[in-house]
C-alpha cells in the first residue's frame, strides 16, 4: 500500500496566543491612532515608478510570510521567478518568520528596534493592528498612483481588506470554508454526493442515513462531524447576514462589543449539541487536526474546513472526496462568505522610496493571473486574480479536481457587504477563543447554549474597551 503524504497544514489562527498578542499590541499603540471606519490609519504614500529609474544596484526587498512546507516552496518559486526578471532592479529575499501569530510578534519586536522589514505576510485578525500601527503605506495609495485596474481581484478579497474606504493590503493566501463528504458514503446510503446539504436541517437529514452503527449498537461512522472553531461561527453569522460586532461590524468606526449570542448562533450551537447526543455528530472539541482526522479516517461522513485543506483531504483518503458550499443555519438565509488567511503589507516607516516602490512591484509580479495560477494549483488558496483560473496550471488543476472550483464559486456567488466584509477590530483573535470556550461550555456542560454565547460575549467586552483606550487619540 503507498505510504500517504502528509497534509499540507494551512497556518491556523491560534487561539490564546494570538489573542493574548493582539491584546497587548494594542497597549503599545497609544500614539499611533486615527477615526473613521476601523479606525487608525497612516499618512504614508506610495512612491512613483520613476524612483526606480537609474538605479546604481538592485534594490533589496526582505520579505517576511507564514508559508513553509508545500506552500513555501510555491512562494520560493515565484520570488526567484521574480527575480531572474528583475536582475539589476528589484531582489526579494524571502524570510519564513513561523505561524501567523509568531510573524506578528516579530514584526512587533521589529518595530519597537525600528527594523522592519520592506514585506509582510500578516494574518486577516492582525488587519486593524497593522492599521493602528500606523507603519505600512495604505495599499489604496499604490493603486491611485498608478491608476491600478483592480477589477479582476475577487470582489470578496477587497471587500475584506477595505477599512474606511480605502483598500488597506492586498490579498494574497486567502481562503474560505466548505462543506466536505465522504462521497463513497454518500452514495452508499443511497444520497446524492453532487448535491450535499446546504442548512443544518439537510446536514441531519443526511446524517440520518450516513450513520453507521455495528452489531451492537455502536458508532463506526457518524453522519457528520466537525471542530469548534471560532472561524465557523463567524461564517455562520455572514451566512445569516448578521454582522458579528457592531458598528456595522466595525467598519463605521471601532466595535465595542460582539454579537455572536445572537439568537441565530443560539439555534446553531443547540442543533450542533442535540445532533451529538442522538449520535449523529461525533464531539470533536476545538483541535482542528482532529476535525481533519475525523473526515479522513471516515469516522465522519460529513465536515467543515477551509478550502486550504481540499488538497490534503484528497491526499489523505482512502474515499473520493466531495465538496460544497459551506452551509447555513437556515434555508432562507441571505448572506454570504467571510474569507480567511492573509495579506500582504508594505511598510514605509524607515524605508527608503525605492524599497517602498520595488515591494509593490513585486506585489505586482503576485497579482498576475499567471502567478496566480501557479500559486492556486501549487497550494489550494484562492486565485486572488480571478483571470489565474484560465491559467495552465490551474485549469489542469481543476480538471483533475473539480472540487476546487467549489471555492471560486460560492465566494462568486456570496453577497457583498458589511456582513461578508467581517468583523474588524483589534482583538478579533480574543473574541474567536472567547466564541470557542462558550460553544464547547454549552456541549459539554449543563449551561444552556443561550448562556454560554451570552457569557462569551460579554467576556470579551472587557478587552475591547482596553484595546480601544490604548489607540485612541
Amino acid at each position: 500500500m503507498e505510504k500517504k503524504k502528509p497534509m499540507t497544514r494551512i497556518p491556523r489562527r491560534r487561539g490564546v496566543k494570538a489573542a493574548a498578542l493582539l491584546a497587548s499590541l494594542g497597549l503599545a499603540l497609544s500614539a499611533c491612532s486615527g477615526d473613521g471606519g476601523g479606525g487608525g490609519g497612516s499618512d504614508l504614500t506610495a512612491p512613483g515608478p520613476e524612483v526606480l529609474d537609474d538605479l546604481d544596484e538592485a534594490v533589496q526587498v526582505e520579505f517576511w510570510h507564514s508559508m513553509d512546507a508545500t506552500n513555501g516552496q510555491v512562494l520560493d518559486g515565484l520570488i526567484d521567478e521574480f527575480n531572474a526578471q528583475n536582475e539589476g532592479r528589484v531582489q526579494v529575499t524571502g524570510s519564513f518568520q513561523g505561524q501567523y501569530d509568531e510573524a506578528l510578534a516579530s514584526h512587533r519586536a521589529a518595530i519597537q528596534q525600528g527594523d522592519t522589514a520592506e514585506m509582510i505576510m500578516i494574518f486577516d485578525l492582525g488587519t486593524q493592528f497593522m492599521i493602528d500601527s500606523a507603519q505600512t503605506v495604505p495599499a489604496q495609495s499604490f493603486l491611485d498612483v498608478d491608476d491600478y485596474d483592480t477589477s479582476s481581484i475577487e470582489d470578496a478579497l477587497l471587500n475584506y481588506f477595505t477599512v474606511g474606504g480605502e483598500l488597506r493590503s492586498f490579498p494574497f493566501n486567502n481562503s474560505t470554508p466548505l462543506m466536505y463528504v465522504n462521497r463513497d458514503a454518500f452514495e452508499e446510503a443511497g444520497l446524492d454526493p453532487d448535491s450535499p446539504p446546504t442548512d443544518l436541517a439537510g446536514i441531519r437529514e443526511a446524517a440520518e442515513e450516513l450513520t453507521v452503527r455495528d452489531d451492537d449498537g455502536t458508532v463506526v461512522q457518524y453522519g457528520f462531524g466537525a471542530s469548534v472553531y471560532g472561524w465557523f461561527i463567524e461564517q455562520f453569522m455572514a451566512r445569516a447576514a448578521t454582522p458579528y460586532c457592531d458598528a456595522s461590524n466595525g467598519r463605521d468606526g471601532r466595535a465595542s462589543e460582539v454579537l455572536f449570542d445572537d439568537p441565530k448562533i443560539v439555534e446553531l450551537v443547540e442543533w450542533w449539541d442535540q445532533m451529538i447526543e442522538d449520535e449523529l455528530a461525533v464531539q470533536i472539541g476545538r483541535n482542528t487536526d482532529d476535525g481533519q482526522a475525523a473526515f479522513t479516517s471516515g469516522r465522519a461522513a460529513m465536515t467543515l474546513e477551509s478550502t486550504g485543506s481540499l488538497g490534503g483531504f484528497i491526499e489523505q483518503s482512502d474515499f473520493e472526496v466531495g465538496a460544497g458550499y459551506f452551509p447555513l443555519i437556515g434555508a432562507d438565509d441571505p448572506g454570504g462568505s467571510v474569507i480567511g488567511g492573509a495579506s500582504l503589507w508594505i511598510n514605509g516607516e524607515g524605508h527608503t522610496p525605492e524599497e517602498i516602490r520595488g515591494s509593490w512591484e513585486f506585489v505586482q509580479f503576485l497579482l498576475t493571473p499567471e502567478s496566480q495560477s501557479v500559486w492556486h494549483a501549487g497550494t489550494g488558496y484562492l486565485a486572488v486574480n480571478t483571470e489565474g483560473y484560465d491559467g495552465p496550471e490551474a485549469s489542469e488543476r481543476a480538471e483533475e479536481f473539480p472540487q476546487f472550483s467549489v471555492a471560486a464559486d460560492q465566494l462568486a456567488d456570496s453577497v457583498i457587504n458589511e456582513n461578508t466584509a467581517g468583523c474588524m477590530m483589534g482583538v478579533m483573535s480574543e473574541a474567536r477563543v472567547a466564541a470557542e470556550e462558550g460553544w464547547e461550555t454549552a456541549l459539554t456542560s449543563e449551561t444552556s447554549a443561550e448562556e454560554a454565547m451570552a457569557n462569551a460575549a460579554a467576556s470579551v467586552s472587557r478587552t475591547i474597551e482596553e484595546y480601544n483606550a490604548s489607540v485612541e487619540d
